[in-house]
């Protein structure tokens, strides 16, 4: 997913004069052929995240559209006032490419587990939130940012992980229904993002084998929510389940409930739950599959949580 996403960075940079790259103690051959032809343009800075922010937010003053690569943990705890007040307070936006969302590595332990970025972020006015799903998904709504009014935070998943097949009329704020239930007595309906969308799928796949319909909505943007989707797919549905990797507040579940809550009245309104990493500091070093399925967010633990609510209801 990384190396889609700068090979598309690349791309609009030789079209686009105004895109700069702000690289945060990468491997020297990143992005090499910008470096190579578009060397006025291209950064490679020390682990001083704070500083990066304000030269970023300073080119962003003077009509550039820089894109920052860091750790996702690193890139949004450490520079978290800058992003605020250099950037966003002043409206000067800039791209944050945070690799390593979730517990992509989490084999280098609790320091590198990004698990409450997505809270951070949304809690910015003027700061946009992007997460994708797939690697031709993050290249796609790359070539969207550039033009974008706001600041934007993209939160890259585990590299590698399977196509989740998404519409090829991606568009910044609006979800993509990957998954429409049939008809059926009751319905289910699955919300996620990022690296969990190809395990809700999954997931999908086996509640239809016990003849449970489910829609899977990818919400690629969480902030702003596509409200109007995540509405109408929710009113009269029996089920609403979130699933990220993620803490269990301030991330696309708090914001879907929210939302629910305020525009679909009690009788319409479907039972809501999040299934998500709790509120701890992970000091488990491992892969990011062996944590998921530590923390039941493998397709076997997200089904049986399912299986598990609505038992009573589907006997």
């Amino acid at each position: 997913m990384l190396n889609a996403i700068l090979d598309s960075l690349y791309e609009i940079a030789k079209t686009d004069e105004r895109i700069v790259f702000i690289g945060t103690d990468n491997s020297p051959g990143l992005l090499s052929n910008m470096q190579k032809e578009m060397p006025e343009r291209y950064f490679m800075e020390g682990c001083w995240e704070e500083n990066i922010v304000g030269l970023a937010s300073g080119l962003a003053a003077d009509g550039f559209i820089p894109y920052i690569l860091n750790h996702a943990t690193f890139a949004t705890r450490r520079a978290y006032e800058q992003i605020m007040l250099d950037s966003c307070l002043q409206n000067r936006p800039i791209r944050i490419i945070g690799a390593g969302g979730g517990l992509a590595t989490a084999h280098l332990g609790p320091t590198h587990t990004a698990i409450e970025d997505v809270a951070l972020m949304r809690l910015i006015p003027e700061m946009s939130v992007l997460a994708p799903g797939d690697a031709n998904e993050a290249s796609e709504l790359l070539k969207l940012t550039p033009d974008w009014p706001d600041s934007i935070y993209i939160r890259l998943a585990k590299y590698g992980k399977p196509s989740i097949d998404s519409s090829d009329c991606l568009k910044i704020g609006k979800a993509v229904i990957l998954r429409t239930a049939k008809k059926s007595v009751k319905k289910i309906v699955l919300a996620s993002y990022g690296a969990m969308t190809s395990r809700v799928l999954a997931v999908a796949e086996k509640l239809q084998i016990l003849g449970i319909e489910s829609s899977v909505l990818h919400f690629h943007t969480i902030k702003p929510l596509d409200e109007g989707t995540l509405i109408n797919e929710c009113k009269n549905s029996d089920y609403f389940f979130i699933i990220e990797e993620h803490i269990d507040f301030g991330g696309l579940g708090t914001a879907c409930i929210e939302c629910v809550v305020k525009n679909i009245k009690t009788s319409q309104m479907p039972i809501m739950n999040k299934i998500s990493l709790p509120n701890l500091f992970i000091h488990n070093y491992g892969t990011q599959d062996g944590l998921l399925e530590r923390f039941g967010l493998n397709v076997d633990g997200i089904f049986s949580k399912i299986m598990k609510i609505t038992t009573e209801q589907y006997k």
